[in-house]
């Protein structure tokens, strides 16, 4: 049974339920009452006790200036988006059956960026997809270079079987997927570092998590690790917190 959010029986299997209805009034009906992504967001704002909404995985095709627009006015959004990419490459996006191009997606950022000036950006690559070849991998490389994503979440394809994939021509030597991977993790190393040494000395919100030995570690909220050194029991409260070093790529802070 599908319900309107007041509640009314709309349809189940193809079959009416509650008062009946001819087939246009249905249709009619479910348009009025059709939720997208950005209508429950602005209800989740309105509940007392939420501090931070942080949105993750979402379609590039998601991202439209309206979307964007209307979501820039809700304060308990997070200024960190993971948006899935899979490849710089139009070619490859193609042979992926994926439903945008580059294009679309760098338009998504330029939106995002320029309604949080804060904002950090993650992503999700596989290298080593049937076909993709050198040309490709450095296109897809020149791609996320522009970009520069705070992290990659960067994954070698592997065949499973009973899929299209499995059965493409072209198929990706194992130690070429281990170079491509060991490429793109590298690169989101270093913009990883970049992105945090720019916040060395500044007050940040951290929403601290779960202690490790001295410290607890938390986010903020455009999702850099933070870990606060420190005996005092703050689990699951949002606390300001002065970065004062680095330790490796990850953020060490006190209480402000």
């Amino acid at each position: 049974m599908v319900k309107t959010l007041n509640g009314e029986s709309i349809v189940t299997n193809n079959t009416f339920v509650g008062k009946e209805r001819t087939r246009d009034e249905i249709k009619e009906k479910k348009n009025k009452t059709e939720y997208r992504l950005i209508d429950l967001l602005e209800q989740i704002q309105k509940i007392d006790g939420i501090e931070r909404i942080r949105l993750g995985s979402l379609e590039p095709t998601l991202i439209t200036e309206e979307f964007v627009t209307r979501l820039s006015k809700l304060s308990k959004i997070c200024d960190h988006f993971h948006l899935s990419l899979q490849s710089g490459c139009n070619e490859t996006l193609k042979r992926m059956n994926r439903k945008y191009t580059t294009e679309i997606f760098e338009k998504g950022v330029q939106l995002l960026r320029s309604a949080y000036p804060n904002v950090h950006l993650t992503t999700d690559i596989i290298v080593g997809f049937p076909g993709e070849t050198e040309d490709e991998f450095k296109t897809t490389y020149e791609f996320l270079k522009k970009i520069k994503f705070y992290k990659m979440h960067v994954f070698k394809y592997s065949p499973r079987k009973g899929t299209i994939a499995a059965k493409m021509p072209n198929q990706i030597d194992g130690n070429q997927k281990e170079k491509r991977s060991n490429l793109l993790i590298k690169l989101s190393n270093q913009n990883e570092l970049i992105y945090n040494q720019e916040y060395l000395g500044k007050i940040v919100e951290v929403l601290l998590e779960d202690r490790e030995n001295k410290y607890i570690k938390g986010h903020t909220t455009n999702y850099m690790l933070v870990k606060v050194k420190t005996k005092e029991e703050l689990e699951n409260t949002i606390q300001d917190v002065k970065i004062t070093g680095l330790d490796g790529v990850e953020l060490v802070g006190e209480n402000a």
